[in-house]
């Protein structure tokens, strides 16, 4: 019983209402359940040995909180997100000068060889001569050997362009050749500008028996298109001829990875006759050299356009 009333005066000190009918079980619950209260309420100001937060480790988080809040005080509002414009069309973002040729063109219509030309020439718009270039996609795949669409071909009405070539020969054969209209011949001038990489000619014409001694410098001439090739018309016996057609206007032409051959047939300047004579040959020289492997149609699209103009749709049935 003492026990009980030592119960008692404890709880009548929390002001517990608990009466002498309770069981010391009661009473004692009742006490505990004070305690526990007063110990989730309190400031965490016990020792850190009791498990609790110490003074020191209490008096650092309110510093690191309050430094937190100074730094969220202040950082600036973030801005608003400007409103995305719409990605414009590619003949928006043209010059004016594009623009205005472009009106000119019928979009989705295929238009005859005839007509494609007078309208090349309407379309080019530039202070310059510029370049007539034929793009046409065929139905070929390069990487097989029978399908690498290659060739050459002097084009009537030529190029329009001053072309200086090179002759990679021995002296005996340049003599035979008799007078070239050449920017540099002979074994020993050409050899010693590869070597130093100077490369001042845009065609190089070389004999078979001279094709090894160019092996070496295939990684310089290859890159640019300057090595010669039976194809092209560039390795042969017969120099002076060789000579004179690269002068006069031949055009090499090759199908690249896509399938699709870009080559210029002439200069703006040429009128309409005369581009109309080289588109002509070019295309029929394409033609020629359709693979026996190529199933089905040839050619998928043709396109004329001029140095930095828009393009032009030829009908497929005019090949």
């Amino acid at each position: 019983m003492a026990k009980k009333q030592e119960l008692l005066e404890e709880a009548k000190k929390l002001d517990l209402n608990v009466t002498e009918k309770n069981t010391i079980a009661e009473i004692t619950e009742a006490i505990k359940s004070v305690g526990n209260k007063e110990e989730s309420s309190s400031d965490d100001k016990t020792f850190a040995k009791a498990g609790k937060r110490s003074e020191k480790s209490v008096k650092e988080a309110e510093e690191k909180q309050a430094k937190e809040d100074r730094k969220t005080a202040d950082e600036p509002a973030p801005k608003p997100k400007k409103a995305v414009k719409p990605t414009r069309s590619r003949l928006e973002r043209r010059g004016k000068l594009y623009k205005k040729s472009a009106e000119l063109i019928e979009k989705d219509k295929e238009y005859t060889t005839k007509e494609a030309v007078d309208l090349l020439i309407k379309t080019a718009g530039q202070k310059f001569d510029a370049t007539a270039e034929l793009h046409i996609r065929l139905n070929v795949d390069p990487r097989h050997a029978d399908q690498n669409i290659r060739d050459s071909i002097v084009l009537p009405a030529g190029t329009g362009k001053s072309v200086r070539v090179a002759v990679f020969a021995n002296e005996e054969q340049i003599a035979k050749a008799g007078k070239l209209d050449v920017v540099l011949s002979g074994e020993e001038d050409v050899t010693n500008r590869l070597k130093k990489e100077e490369i001042e000619f845009d065609v190089l014409i070389a004999t078979p028996n001279m094709m090894q001694n160019l092996a070496k410098f295939a990684r310089l001439l290859g890159p640019k298109g300057l090595m010669p090739n039976p194809k092209s018309g560039t390795v042969t016996n017969d120099i002076a001829k060789a000579v004179n057609e690269a002068k006069a206007g031949r055009v090499e032409y090759r199908v690249d990875s896509t399938g699709i051959v870009h080559v210029g047939f002439g200069k703006v300047s040429f009128g309409a006759d005369k581009l109309s004579q080289n588109l002509k040959a070019l295309l029929e020289s394409i033609k020629s050299n359709k693979p026996s492997s190529v199933k089905g149609s040839y050619v998928k699209s043709i396109y004329l356009t001029t140095t930095m103009g828009p393009s032009i749709r030829i009908a497929i049935s005019e090949l």
